[in-house]
């Protein structure tokens, strides 16, 4: 482990500072006072792990923590069809702006209890909207070959990284189950996120709320499984519950649309 990475992860476990309430994990958001973007999030798959929460504070950004579920801090590994993507109240982006995405995602709690997503990784099969991400708001997007496609309630995702590195694939093959009416507090905990948490110039933390609907979840199983974004993103399986094998938790939905708010200084 690289000395920094071993810093912060004893940091995190001996030397806890004062900190904001965290707020609650709720259903419905509360709607962004100026939304800069619109999208709709499709064949959205969700697969996570519990990880070490010392191992990851170490890959968070300054000033944020590990948000945790009974003790454990957990890794997602989401696969999604973009779609429509534009500014609000204007026709969507031809081409550029409808593609697959593959993300690798922590969960943490900013400086003012806010509850977020950190991206590892976002590769996603257009370049522009990646090196839009990069440049614009700091986000780790890298540029990749992605196809995705559903027949039936078999849903298969494939990715390839082009630019910028390390190499990193994906196989994955899901078998989409039975609606779930009523997610379990983990299953809250894993989607009901309202926010991305990412670092900015001279260590300060944003946050970038959004809102939309509640995600309508269906059961899935995996098929198939090969990858190793994972690793890339620096959680080698020692980072993961059982030395990162089956996911703990596997789900499916069909999409929603979505609005992105303008960055908040935490």
């Amino acid at each position: 482990m690289p000395s920094r990475t071993r810093d912060r992860a004893r940091d995190y476990v001996s030397c806890p500072r004062k900190v904001s309430p965290v707020e609650p994990i709720t259903a419905d958001p509360a709607r962004p006072a100026r939304a800069v973007l619109a999208m709709s999030l499709a064949d959205v798959a969700f697969l996570h792990w519990p990880a070490d929460p010392g191992l990851v504070a170490a890959l968070l950004p300054s000033g944020t923590r590990p948000d945790l579920f009974a003790g454990a801090s957990y890794v997602g590994l989401i696969a999604l069809q973009m779609r429509r993507v534009g500014l609000p109240g204007l026709p969507p982006v031809p081409y550029l702006g409808t593609f697959p995405q593959v993300n690798v995602r922590l969960y943490a709690v900013g400086p003012d209890g806010q509850r977020g997503v950190v991206f590892r990784s976002l590769d996603a099969a257009r370049l522009a909207p990646a090196l839009a991400g990069r440049i614009g708001f700091g986000l780790p997007y890298r540029w990749a070959r992605v196809a995705m496609r559903r027949r039936g309630d078999v849903l298969t995702c494939e990715s390839s990284r082009r630019w910028p590195g390390p190499a990193a694939r994906l196989r994955l093959r899901l078998r989409i189950g039975d609606n779930l009416a009523e997610p379990s507090a983990l299953e809250h905990f894993l989607t009901a996120r309202w926010g991305l948490l990412a670092a900015r110039r001279g260590g300060r933390v944003a946050y970038l709320p959004n809102e939309h609907p509640r995600w309508p979840l269906r059961r899935a199983e995996v098929l198939e499984l090969a990858q190793d974004l994972l690793p890339a993103a620096g959680l080698a399986a020692g980072a993961l519950a059982a030395g990162g094998g089956e996911p703990a938790s596997v789900l499916y939905s069909p999409g929603v649309r979505m609005r992105s708010g303008l960055p908040q200084r935490c």
